[in-house]
Order: C-alpha cells, then structure tokens, then sequence
C-alpha cells in the first residue's frame, strides 16, 4: 500500500509540474532573469504549493501517526550551518545553470528530454559522490565529539 500511495502521489506531483510548465527548464530560467524578460509564473506555482503545504504541515504538528498509523518522523534540527548554507548555495548555482530541480529533471526525463537526462544522471552523481564524502572517517569522527568541545 505504501508503494502505491507514493506512486499516487509522485503522479499528482509530476501533473502539477506539468500542467504549471515548471518541467521547461525556460520557465525557470525565465523567472531567474531578473534584468531580462522576467516571468514570474513560477513564484505563483511556488505561492500556490505553499497555501495547500502550509496548512497540512500546521495539521500534521499535532498528531502523532499518520492515517495509517505509522508514527510521524518530523524533523527536530532547526540549526542554519555551514553545510546547509553551502548546500543552498550549490543547489542554486545548478538550479540556475540548467533551469532544473530534482523533481522537474524526473518529470522532464520521463518527457524525453535529452538535457534532463543528463542533469538528472550529473545530480545521481554529485549525490553519490557526496555520500562517499560523508562516509569518509574523518567526516564522521567530529560529530561524535561531546558537545562543547572544538570542532
């Protein structure tokens, strides 16, 4: 049941990217260009999805399993770092070069994109190499430092 929810909810994902234009990476660029011809239908799709986002997120605060019982794992870190800045600033840069996010790159693949294909297969690997990164020893050694100590 669980694969056919998500595969539910994958499909009303990828119809909502379609149907709003956001899998043509033009649109993204086009709302990008601030000095050009600026198109700003992307900060309405992106305003739409949080007037439906906000409300459930506010509703799933305050239960503790969803509707089938499984419990919630809400996230609990709210700390802005170094990695979650770098992070941002990666992701933007690779957003504003191909006109492309993760779920839009999927869609556009699925569409016979060649440019999205080859997005998709460089942001397989940037995660790849990121988790072999992450994994290194000395990656990991200092997050089991007792708090107060240097870094």
């Amino acid at each position: 049941m669980n694969a056919l929810t998500a595969l539910f909810a994958g499909l009303v994902f990828g119809a909502g990217l379609l149907l709003s234009g956001m899998a043509d990476p033009g649109k993204v660029l086009g709302f990008l260009d601030l000095a050009g011809t600026w198109d700003p239908s992307l900060a309405f799709v992106m305003a739409g999805a949080i007037a439906v986002a906000a409300p459930a997120f506010a509703w799933v605060r305050l239960r503790n399993a969803a509707w089938r019982g499984v419990a919630l794992q809400l996230p609990t870190r709210r700390a802005i770092d170094r990695r979650l800045m770098a992070g941002s600033v990666v992701f933007g840069i690779g957003w504003g070069l191909a006109g492309f996010c993760p779920g839009p790159a999927v869609v556009a693949v699925g569409m016979g994109l060649g440019p999205a294909a080859v997005f998709v297969a460089a942001m397989l690997a940037g995660m790849a190499a990121f988790a072999w990164w992450d994994r290194r020893p000395e990656a990991i050694a200092p997050a089991a430092q007792p708090s107060g100590t240097a870094r």
